[in-house]
């Protein structure tokens, strides 16, 4: 049985759904709702009614999207929906899309709206008391976040209007009776600010939730699932990064199976500056890893000689990783006498539903993890079946995670680094004038500059890229024709999207002087300021 299954079995009667139509907030809810202790879970709207049911949950959110309910091929809840929620009593709410498509699809009418409605708007209750509000003596005003195109004309029989947006436009319905909701704005949005409030009125007080749900017991849970499926005589193996996701993910197996998890550590010759010694003594000392070390810095850089294309370097590096990999499975092999049976990976909620198609594309539901991951081919290539105790958790839950693990704070908090390394952040051939060597040094005093500075934990991440053009420049009195660093730094909840970071100037100034005074090569620095979208995160 799937880990999700487990979980829900055991906060029965304290589950909620969420059922993704494609928001850029869907993920925003599910953590959202973790927040408060309670166990969340999402799919994708186009999942079968049968994985629906499997979860048995108490509640049950439809998402914001971008579509409109009047496209042909629109998502939609599956066929006798409402009549399943009415007969098993769950809480049913609808966000921005969700509301719309609630009064679509129970008989009412929606509309291309005269006017559209995005960004921060005022709302306003129109009832004394509703379910979605509570009780007020007067109505009330609160700031939201709209972000529609459509509007709800007609209401289904049953339905009311609790709240108007500033334009005369519904903004929050219900139906007591049916315990079927909808907000037309985004609650799960900072910018809405009573929104978590009145999410937690209707998961509280009208879906009948109890919190329960904390990240020790998803630990405990996680254990006892890997101790099941890898049976006493198996053996596991990990490809570690250095990264926090496959080192959590990693401990939690090693917690369940002890010595049977074999972890391999390939330096690729991408790495960071002192990468290979400072992972590994944490491996060691810290986290009681076994872990072994896999230099194949000549393998990778003989491959990527003369490779440019940023996709060809990403398939090349994923295909050595393999071919690497299975070496060392294979030398595993001949010391135990037998060949392991499972793979342990670091896969996190996002790569889960970012690997789902989008609803109302046409295509199926999936669980093909992204091809960013180096390891993402080695379950096929070499039989083995996953273990991944991190799948339906995020980011900062993981880090949570990893402090109940022990693991070092200072290794927790490090920044993300991309799974193909440097490879990406040096613009076209990774080979020549000595470029990843200029690109650590460059990159470890910007990282030590931000970690001076006390800015180290305000950033989601930071790096410096390896810029493939030729400046001229004046050093020493003399005329230089040297390459350029570019340093970019950004904010983020979750990496899905980003803000460039703001230093000062003065910081900015110290920085580019170290780099041009310290690092062979380089007689310029630029700062990218773009936030994404519409850039990404990495250059490449």
């Amino acid at each position: 049985m799937a880990s999700v299954e487990v979980t829900a079995q055991k906060h029965q009667g304290n589950v909620v759904l969420v059922l993704d139509f494609g928001s850029q907030y869907t993920h925003l809810i599910t953590r959202r709702i973790r927040g408060l202790s309670i166990v969340s879970f999402c799919l994708p709207a186009n999942a079968s009614f049968d994985s629906i049911k499997a979860l048995n949950p108490s509640v049950i959110i439809l998402s914001g999207g971008p579509h409109s309910v009047h496209e042909e091929g629109a998502p939609s809840v599956p066929d006798g929906f409402f009549e399943y929620a009415r007969e098993n009593k769950i809480a049913v709410l609808g966000i921005c899309y969700g509301l719309q498509l609630i009064v679509k699809v129970l008989g009412g009418e929606v509309k291309q709206a005269a006017s559209q409605e995005y960004g921060r708007m005022l709302i306003k209750t129109t009832e004394k008391s509703s379910k979605l509000y509570g009780d007020l003596e007067e109505p009330t005003e609160q700031q939201v976040w709209m972000s529609h195109g459509d509007e709800a004309v007609k209401l289904p029989e049953g339905f009311t209007v609790v709240a108007r947006s500033s334009q005369g436009n519904v903004a929050a319905i219900e139906n007591a009776s049916m315990n079927v909701y909808g907000l037309q704005y985004h609650p799960e949005v900072t910018h809405s600010e009573l929104g978590l409030e009145t999410l937690k009125r209707f998961l509280l007080d009208i879906g009948g939730i109890s919190p329960d749900w904390k990240l020790q017991d998803v630990l405990t849970e996680q254990i006892e699932l890997v101790k099941s499926m890898v049976g006493p005589d198996d053996y596991a193996i990990c490809a570690l990064s250095g990264g926090v996701d496959s080192t959590v993910a990693a401990t939690i197996v090693h917690r369940a199976i002890g010595d049977r998890l074999f972890c391999c550590f390939v330096d690729n010759g991408l790495m960071r500056y002192k990468e290979q010694e400072r992972v590994m003594e944490t491996f060691k000392s810290d986290l009681h890893l076994p872990v072994t070390c896999v230099d194949a810095t000549e393998q990778f850089l003989g491959k990527l000689k003369g490779v440019s294309d940023p996709e060809k370097k990403r398939k090349i590096i994923g295909a050595e990783f393999i071919a690497v990999f299975d070496e060392f499975s294979t030398k595993l092999e001949k010391q135990l006498g037998k060949r392991p049976a499972f793979l342990v990976q670091g896969t996190l909620y996002p790569d889960v539903i970012e690997s789902c198609p989008p609803p109302g594309s046409g295509k199926s539901h999936s669980h093909t993890i992204k091809s960013h991951h180096n390891v993402g081919g080695l379950p096929a290539e070499m039989k083995l079946k996953l273990v991944e105790p991190l799948k339906w958790l995020f980011k900062d839950e993981v880090r949570k995670l990893g402090e109940l693990l022990d693991v070092p704070s200072y290794f927790l908090k490090r920044h993300p680094f991309p799974g193909p390394g440097l490879a990406v952040r040096v613009m076209g051939d990774v080979t020549l004038d000595n470029a990843l060597d200029t690109l650590r040094l460059a990159d470890e005093i910007f990282i030590n500059c931000i970690k001076e500075a006390g800015l180290y934990d305000e950033i989601w991440q930071a790096f410096a890229v390896y810029l493939p053009v030729k400046t001229v420049g004046v050093q020493g009195d003399k005329r230089t024709h040297s390459h350029a660093i570019a340093l970019r730094a950004i904010t983020s909840q979750d990496g899905m999207t980003a803000d460039w970071y703001h230093f000062n100037t003065k910081f900015l100034a110290e920085v580019s002087s170290k780099i041009c005074n310290t690092v062979r090569g380089i007689n310029r620095v630029v700062y990218d300021i773009t936030s994404k979208p519409p850039a990404t995160v990495e250059w490449e």
